[in-house]
């Protein structure tokens, strides 16, 4: 291929194919004249095609309409392929309204869309159940779970009430409990972890004793024993602060490493899953007051692995060196 075959195509109005460009929406406005401003050198025609071409997302959701409101911190998304819609069936829908969509968000799924994976993610699956009643509906990130993490995930259908809620989130939240594995008896049966965490170079988190430092977060983790057995632990938790990885980086700093969390620790996985579930989550509504209660049933190989029956053989729990 000549090197100069690139920009003939962009003289004639092409994207480049070997590249995938992110826009953060820095103001309201419509997506047609949004992506007219990041691609000057397109004529309007050009740019509606790839809107027409579905190769155009916001936040990791294909979208096709020219006047698509898009609302502060959104990222736009141009592929070079088409980026299909898919018919969502069977999503573990929790609750639903005209403001909110509560799902039981699967282990091993996304929040939403990262710099590795951009389709497969609770975002889009939402986004695309959403749409399916009319295009022009979407969602909006209200807070996230971990990726391993399942259990009570919600997202608001407009952004003044994602606005609303994110601006007093620690105040109007309730409660957010998780139910959590981990390895080995508790000494404390009912305990409060208070630590100060920072996130390193390689984006992970630790706890710090610079409780001082302007980059230290403070982090409240309740937790309560409700069964265990000579390996695990099975815990009751309730954050009172909502900071990353906060439950798996404190539980580890006591050495009692969340099952299947080999990103902080070494700890047995004898379930191939995280041991973490979000299973309440309820706050007050910022406008009419209204208090909103969900919750996730626990998974029940949770407890099965606390289980009295459980067979467990020393091969079976790999050892920290």
């Amino acid at each position: 291929m000549n090197k100069n075959d690139n920009k003939k195509d962009v003289r004639k109005g092409k994207v480049d194919p070997n590249s995938i460009k992110e826009f953060k929406v820095k103001e309201e406005c419509e997506l047609l004249p949004f992506l007219i401003s990041k691609y000057p050198h397109l004529s309007r025609n050009a740019v509606k095609s790839l809107l027409s071409n579905h190769q155009v997302a916001v936040d990791g959701a294909p979208v096709s309409q020219f006047n698509l409101k898009l609302a502060k911190e959104d990222v736009v998304i141009v592929s070079k392929n088409r980026i299909s819609k898919k018919n969502r069936k069977d999503l573990p829908i929790i609750f639903e309204n005209n403001e909110f969509i509560v799902i039981d968000k699967p282990s091993g799924l996304l929040s939403v869309a990262s710099d590795t994976e951009k389709g497969r993610t609770a975002y889009r699956m939402v986004n695309d159940y959403v749409q399916q009643k009319d295009k022009h509906n979407r969602i909006f990130v209200v807070h996230r779970l971990d990726e391993d993490t399942s259990g009570v995930l919600m997202f608001a259908k407009n952004a003044k009430i994602r606005d609303e809620l994110q601006k007093n989130w620690q105040e109007i939240v309730k409660s957010r409990r998780y139910y959590a594995v981990v390895e080995g008896i508790m000494e404390k049966k009912e305990d409060t972890l208070v630590n100060y965490l920072k996130e390193n170079s390689l984006n992970l988190m630790y706890v710090t004793k610079n409780s001082k430092d302007k980059d230290a977060k403070k982090c409240i983790t309740h937790y309560k024993v409700i069964k265990e057995n000579k390996n695990y632990s099975l815990l009751d938790i309730n954050i009172d602060s909502g900071r990353k990885n906060q439950i798996r980086v404190q539980l580890g700093n006591i050495n009692h490493f969340v099952l299947g969390d080999d990103k902080y620790g070494e700890p047995a996985n004898p379930i191939k899953r995280l041991a973490l579930h979000s299973y309440e989550l309820s706050f007050v509504h910022p406008v009419t007051g209204k208090l909103f209660k969900f919750t996730a049933k626990m998974p029940e190989i949770f407890n099965g692995l606390v289980s009295n029956n459980l067979k467990t053989t020393n091969a079976n729990i790999k050892k920290k060196h």
